[in-house]
This record gives structure tokens, sequence and C-alpha cells, in this order.
């Protein structure tokens, strides 16, 4: 090689490295990974699908940057379902915690569905950051708040500093609201109440019972049941004659539809008939099509159930615009949760911004959980609302559906 080459050469090698270090040689921005932790697997699938999709959309109409595109923004949906359990798995769930505790590039964790799910992975992020776990289906209220079980909330926040949020309103509003529809606007004086025995479900269904006392029905009985039980019969024979001989006027069911829920419903009317004259209705756990899909437009027929927030045609402007992005990328929107995973991924994406804005380093675990929980007044597709101080929301709107014709419809919301 010629003097000449040789220093043509030298010169466009260090020319190449000037522009790498300046970024002219390809992108320098920083990853920051965020993952999810929903049950993929099982009949949930049609709820956190749907979650899963919204967070993605969110995503992309940030090009998946931020802070002016200093940080790229990788994503990842874990399931934290099982096969053989058929639904969230606490041996899965607890795995994925421990994955994120240890991958230091993963600045949020975005779950999980089930509260008991929660219950176990708070724990282990608590103590790793720590890092931030934000919500979006969650609602048992020991997560956060005291008078629920003892020890709670406080042992699930073993470094003493609180890490999990939730865009969801809790179980403490959704237990009264139902139990106050079911007594005002349908006329029930007597119930009867069955759990899956979960967190979620137990923790909702307590709740809707201590409200039934107060509000003078009469609660003629309240029983967990086994989810992997081939029928319930037997069940539904002894509550048919629960009230003096009698059917109750009602039944409420604290569950998700992954815990034998579609069963449950054909046996309550192939012994009690047609949900007319027994009320049947639960919380957001069965507040899905593969409800109604599940047991059959006629047998769902007139079931009723409650989700937090506001009906679609009720959104705010954000909101319909929301929508109508979902479905033009992903097709009709008919299950509640989507907007709660995409107002999760929104809310951490100005969480970001904010760490950014401040002269902080969103790679920081802690930079982001303190932004997390700093914001107030957010205006998002849920409407305008803030995080407290212990990471609930100040949303209290529920809303209640009723199956009609093969699909959930709205009949009102209510505080």
């Amino acid at each position: 090689m010629s003097k000449r080459l040789f220093v043509l050469f030298s010169v466009l090698i260090v020319a190449s490295m000037v522009l790498a270090a300046c970024g002219g040689g390809g992108s320098t921005a920083k990853t920051l990974k965020i993952v999810s932790s929903l049950p993929m697997t099982g009949s949930s699938l049609t709820q956190t699908q749907t979650i899963v999709n919204a967070e993605q959309l969110r995503l992309a109409q940030a090009n998946n940057t931020a802070c002016g595109g200093k940080y790229t923004l990788a994503y990842e949906a874990w399931d934290d379902a099982s096969a053989a359990q058929g639904q969230w798995d606490p041996a899965v769930e607890t795995e994925n915690g421990n994955k994120a505790a240890a991958d230091p590039s993963i600045i949020a964790y975005l779950g999980t569905f089930n509260s008991g799910a929660a219950k176990l992975s708070i724990p282990i992020l608590d103590q790793a950051g720590p890092l931030v776990m934000i919500s979006p289906a969650n609602t048992y209220p020991g997560l956060t708040k005291q008078g629920y079980a003892q020890g709670e909330p406080d042992v699930y926040y073993p470094a003493g500093i609180r890490n999990y949020a939730r865009v969801v309103t809790a179980d403490d509003v959704q237990g009264k609201v139902d139990a106050n529809f079911m007594s005002a606007q349908l006329g029930v004086k007597s119930v009867y109440i069955l759990d899956d025995q979960q967190l979620y479900g137990k923790g909702v269904a307590d709740v809707f019972e201590k409200t039934a006392k107060e509000l003078g029905m009469t609660v003629l009985g309240h029983d967990g049941i086994d989810t992997k039980a081939a029928d319930y019969k037997a069940l539904m024979t002894k509550i048919s004659t629960s009230n003096n001989g009698n059917p109750p006027d009602a039944i409420f069911v604290g569950m998700v539809i992954d815990s034998n829920a579609t069963q449950l419903l054909k046996d309550k009317v192939s012994i009690m008939g047609d949900n007319t004259k027994v009320k049947f209705m639960g919380p957001d756990g069965i507040q899905t099509q593969a409800m109604i899909d599940g047991a059959g437009a006629s047998i769902a027929e007139g079931i009723y159930a409650s989700v937090a927030g506001l009906p679609f045609d009720k959104l705010n402007a954000a909101g319909q615009k929301f929508l109508t992005d979902y479905n033009a990328k992903y097709g009709k929107l008919t299950e509640p949760y989507a907007i709660y995973g995409y107002e999760t991924m929104n809310v951490l994406l100005q969480a970001i911004e904010n760490v950014c804005a401040s002269g902080g380093d969103p790679s920081n675990r802690k930079a982001v959980r303190d932004a997390v929980f700093a914001i107030k007044d957010f205006n998002g597709v849920l409407g305008t609302w803030s995080f407290d101080a212990n990471g609930d929301t100040s949303l209290t709107d529920m809303s209640i559906y009723q199956a009609k014709n093969g699909a959930y419809v709205a009949v009102g919301t209510f505080k």
C-alpha cells in the first residue's frame, strides 16, 4: 500500500469513528425496556390480548421513542398463565417478577391482570430499585389500602416504598356499587353470594356482602366454589331452596371467567330457569364477550356485570380517538380493559418524559417510579385523574352492563 493510500485510509477510519461518536454512523439512542405480565393463556385472553394491543398501539404512536429520540422503547408481552392451570399461575408470575427484577434494562412492569398475581410480584419488584409496576386491571383493595387483611398493604412493600400503582378503580368502590344497583335498581331483597376463593373474587364478594347487609338485603349464604368442578348442579339445587324453600332474588358471583364462570351460569339456568326471575350478577371478571359466548347467548341473556369507568359512548375526545385508532388497527373493540391498557402505557410514557424534562435519567428505576407517583391531573383517555399517595386512581365511576342479544350493553353509570 502506498503512503498516500495509507494516509487516506487512516483519515477515513478516524472520520468514521468521529461520525459514529456523533451519531452519524447510526443511532446511539439508549434502549429502555418495558414488559407486561398478563395471562395470555386461558379464557382471559379475550381481555388481555386487547390490553397488549392497546399498549402496543400507544407505543407505536410515540414511534417507540422517548425524550426527543434519545431513548428507544422496547416492549415485551409476557404470559403469566400456564396450560396446566388454565389461567394465571403463581409459579409463572413469580418467575416473571424475578426475571424483570434481574434485568437492569427493564424500567417498568405493566401488570398484573389478576390481583392474586400482583400480591406475588409487588414485593419482588419493590426490592429491585424499586421497579415500578402499573396495573391496568387489579382491583383488590388490600394491595394498596388498609382494612382488608392483616398486614396489608405494608406486607407487599418490604423495601418500605410504594412501587405499585393502578389506573383502574378498586373493588371497595365496585362491590358497593354492585350491591346498591341490585337493591335500588333491581329491587333485590335476598341474595346468595359465591366466589372463586381468589384474592380478587373473594375480595369483591366480601365488599358486596358487607354493603348488601347494610342496605337491608338478606344474605342467604356465601360459599367459595371449586373452580375445577365438572358441574354445579348440586350447589344450584341447594341455592334454589335457600330462601325458605324458594330461590333467592339474585345470585352475586365474585370471580373471573377462567374460574369456570360459564359452567356455573349454565347450571344456574338449568336448575332455576332464565335470568329474569333469579338475577345473576358479577364484577368485571365476567364482563367479557367470552362469558356470553362460552355460556351461550340465550343462557347469558339478562345477566349483569360491572366495570370501572365509562361506557365507550361516554368517553372524552381522547377516549373516542383511542377507539377509532384501535378499531382501525385491530378491528372492533368489545372488551372493556383495552382502554386501561392504553392508559397504563400512556401514563408511563408521560412519566418518562417528565423524568427527562427535569434533567433526570429514565433508565434509573427509582426516577421512573417517583415520576409515576407524582402524576397529577393527567389528561388521558379515561378523563382527568391523578394517582394518590397509595398509587390509586382518583376516578370512581362504575358502569353496569347487561347481556342482551349476545352482547353486553351499558345500562348506567354510578358512583
